[in-house]
């Protein structure tokens, strides 16, 4: 009995904030007018209610209940994945939520389980945001350690062309931003750090936190150590750059030798069975086809 009256309580909640976020709200003087002058054209239902969904889970985000310690950790696997707006945290927080409500209310309501089944659906939900923020992260964090050796090279070409590291960060920076736009991002941080008169060395391991790449922070530490102890730069990034590259090949030759086994399995349970099928069908029916006579004969 406890069941129906909190899906009814939950789908009730559901149903009236979407009507609350789908609601037209009252247009400022300044929006009218532009509205009506043309200078600001009115949006598609489609960006109505994509920005009408981030209301709700905005306004989700700032109800839930929250734990620095855990805003924390959220703040860096959000950082890490990319998204640096201050309202990032407070989105997923309330798409976190949303979702367990939504997989409880559909598994609870739709498809009628139990109470067990609709808190596993629950926790489902509220866990897939997170496994899709790691996995973003794991993919940035892959594209960053893949254009590290390119920058490398460009950082090491600028500063013997006689430029200083921080305009040789600058520059690699402005070339890279096409081709590698995360690592140009990132070095567009850092110049803005040294401009706001961050040290440099702070700078340098403020991006090595927001990346975690465990090949940025061993380029960090060395061009600290670098500049603490005033040794060639130029040699210094010619020798990683050399190191980063080595690193790179061997993790493709690993890949590579990592294929064979990775592939064994989609052999047998995918393409195994078809060739099974395909081979010993025709033979295993003409089996059956002059074994069945003799037996019923015998009988």
């Amino acid at each position: 009995m406890l069941l129906p009256v909190i899906a009814f309580i939950l789908a009730s909640a559901l149903v009236m904030a979407a009507a609350y976020a789908l609601t037209p709200r009252t247009a400022t003087i300044e929006q009218r007018l532009d509205e009506l002058t043309g200078l600001q054209p009115k949006a598609a239902d489609s960006s109505r209610f994509h920005k009408a969904m981030l209301d709700a889970f905005m306004r989700i985000g700032h109800a839930a209940p929250k734990s620095a310690s855990e805003m924390g950790k959220l703040r860096g696997k959000l950082i890490c994945a990319g998204y640096r707006a201050e309202d990032a945290l407070i989105l997923f927080v309330g798409l976190r939520l949303g979702c367990a409500l939504l997989f409880f209310a559909f598994a609870s309501v739709i498809l009628r389980g139990s109470v067990l089944t609709s808190l596993v659906a629950a926790a489902i939900g509220y866990l897939l945001p997170s496994m899709m923020l790691g996995r973003m992260a794991k993919q940035r964090q892959h594209r960053i350690r893949l254009s590290l050796p390119d920058a490398l090279d460009l950082m090491v070409v600028s500063v013997e062309a006689g430029l200083g590291l921080d305009q040789a960060i600058q520059r690699v920076a402005d070339e890279l931003g096409m081709v590698h736009p995360e690592l140009s991002e990132e070095l567009r941080l850092v110049n803005l750090e040294l401009r706001a008169g961050t040290a440099r060395a702070d700078a340098l391991r403020n991006l090595a936190n927001r990346t975690q790449v465990d090949d940025l922070s061993s380029l960090v530490t060395m061009l600290v150590q670098t500049d603490k102890f005033g040794t060639s730069v130029a040699q210094s990034l010619r020798v990683h750059s050399d190191t980063s590259r080595t690193k790179r090949r061997q993790r493709a030759e690993e890949a590579a030798a990592k294929t064979g086994a990775k592939m064994v399995f989609p052999l047998v349970f995918c393409i195994f069975p078809a060739i099974w099928v395909v081979t010993i069908g025709p033979a295993a029916i003409k089996f059956v086809e002059v074994l069945v006579p003799l037996v019923q004969q015998q009988k």
